[in-house]
């Protein structure tokens, strides 16, 4: 019987724009979730709502376990660090009583305690996934194509950001964000990266997010003229997300000079299209980053 199981998990930028709920993307930036059974430590909220939802579905009784988040995914970023803890959290555990759920299972489960499915299904199936539900369509993203993030110095919860969207968007925001997201999966379905030029605006959610984040489109306009097909708010924010086929540092350095906040940093990264992975050791983190 395992006493240890360590899981990779990458983070994901989520929405596109359009795709709000729905549209979500695996990044290289990883966190490593270590599970260890029989130790009693002081575990978050987070953590035991995830275990309990995992016993709950297994109709098994709980254990004691200890659970280690170690990585580089910023929490409360908009980078899917939540659905990072949970869905690794529930694959060790998943691992280390030699339950048969798949990953489908788990993603699953990991997208009710969410409450919104596409950090998740990222996370758990890599490369770019459009999500009805918990039915998933998944497309492999080429190495190409590169994501650059810009990551303020302060959080935003999911919640309170949630609260500033209106009961009802005008039907031609409505309209230009449907075309939108359709186009932004064409694009990834064929690989045809420059008709992503564009398409990352909408009307359902950035304009209403904007006060959290000022410089939101300052930051968008900057990435825009440096050479970048678009960019975006990563989810919820406050990072805000740049995709580029060309240059990522000259794309950095506009966004990162366009943030009316002076502490901010950047992170240049590709997609991953792996998604969630059992590791050996922890040893092995540097070393699968770069696979």
């Amino acid at each position: 019987m395992k006493q240890q199981v360590i899981v990779r998990v990458p983070a994901s930028t989520s929405n596109l724009g359009p795709g709000f709920d729905c549209l979500g993307i695996a990044l290289r930036l990883y966190n490593v979730i270590t599970v260890r059974r029989g130790e009693h430590t002081r575990l978050t909220p987070m953590m035991r709502n995830a275990a309990n939802k995992f016993f709950a579905a297994a109709n098994c009784r709980g254990f004691d376990f200890s659970c280690e988040v170690d990585g580089a995914i910023p929490i409360s970023r908009g980078l899917g660090s939540s659905a990072v803890i949970r869905l690794g959290l529930m694959h060790a555990i998943n691992e280390l009583l030699g339950s048969n759920f798949s990953r489908t299972d788990l993603f699953a489960l990991s997208a009710a305690l969410e409450g919104h499915p596409e950090n998740a299904a990222a996370a758990s199936f890599g490369g770019l996934n459009v999500v009805r539900g918990v039915e998933t369509q998944r497309f492999e993203i080429r190495p190409e194509l590169q994501f650059v993030l810009l990551v303020p110095d302060f959080e935003i919860e999911t919640e309170k950001s949630r609260r500033l969207l209106p009961g009802e968007i005008p039907r031609a925001d409505a309209v230009m964000s449907a075309g939108n997201a359709a186009f932004i999966v064409a694009a990834f379905a064929s690989a045809d990266y420059e008709k992503l030029r564009g398409a990352f605006r909408d009307g359902l959610h950035q304009q209403y997010r904007r006060k959290l984040v000022p410089f939101l489109d300052d930051v968008i306009g900057s990435a825009e003229n440096a050479g970048a097909l678009g960019a975006f708010l990563s989810g919820s924010g406050s990072s805000i997300c740049a995709v580029t086929l060309h240059d990522p540092e000259k794309v950095a350095r506009a966004m990162q000079a366009s943030a009316s906040v002076q502490t901010t940093r950047v992170i240049m990264t590709k997609a991953d299209n792996r998604g969630v992975r059992l590791l050996k050791s922890a040893s092995r983190l540097r070393q699968s980053q770069l696979k």
